[in-house]
């Protein structure tokens, strides 16, 4: 392949080399050459080939490519050497299972055609999310779970029974209340309760 530059009638072939023999002949032929043969050659284009073949280097582009790695870690745990990390039902399966062997853990019509309100109602179940683990502090052991239905926000999980039933039942009146006042919408929890964490726990990983 050869590059031609061309301008005032004087043509300048400048070939790109790929063997060794082709290198040494092209050394060799830049020793000898005369710049008398570039008076016709704007002096920008002149500067810019004696600088590209005094150094040696060669004008290439090239594209750069890898092995596409097609590796999804989300919602995916990593097997322990003894097989001792627990899984809930939820965790155990992955989220291509969704709606297969497992359901959504949040229930809207936001994302639907002709959906309203999307934002605000992500931001709502985060917050959501955070105050309930926050308000249950380490008694959950499952997803929070928010189902929207008409004006009405219920919201499920299951708790241990590591607290009195009193506390309780003032816990959910009193997330009842408050996400009532700050959402303005009605607010009613479901709580279930297990005797202990491992009773949710579907298999050993």
């Amino acid at each position: 392949m050869e590059i031609t530059i061309t301008s005032g009638g004087a043509v300048v072939k400048s070939p790109v080399f790929t063997s060794a023999a082709e290198d040494r002949e092209h050394e060799q032929t830049q020793k000898t050459m005369s710049l008398s043969q570039f008076k016709h050659i704007p002096k920008a284009w002149t500067n810019q080939w004696l600088l590209r073949n005094a150094i040696g280097l060669q004008s290439t582009c090239g594209l750069h490519t890898t092995a596409a790695a097609c590796k999804v870690q989300s919602g995916r745990y990593k097997v322990t050497t003894d097989r001792s990390r627990p899984l809930t039902y939820e965790m155990a399966n992955q989220p291509c299972q969704i709606a297969h062997r497992k359901s959504w853990n949040t229930w809207n019509t936001t994302s639907l055609l002709d959906g309203q309100r999307e934002p605000e109602t992500v931001v709502e179940d985060i917050f959501i999310r955070k105050f309930m683990t926050g308000t249950w502090h380490d008694l959950f052991v499952s997803e929070v779970i928010i189902k929207r239905q008409h004006n009405m926000i219920r919201i499920a999980g299951i708790v241990q029974q590591r607290i009195a039933a009193r506390k309780m039942y003032f816990l959910i009146g009193y997330c009842e209340e408050l996400l009532s006042y700050w959402l303005k919408c009605p607010v009613k929890l479901e709580i279930q309760t297990v005797t202990d964490k491992k009773s949710v726990i579907y298999k050993y990983i």
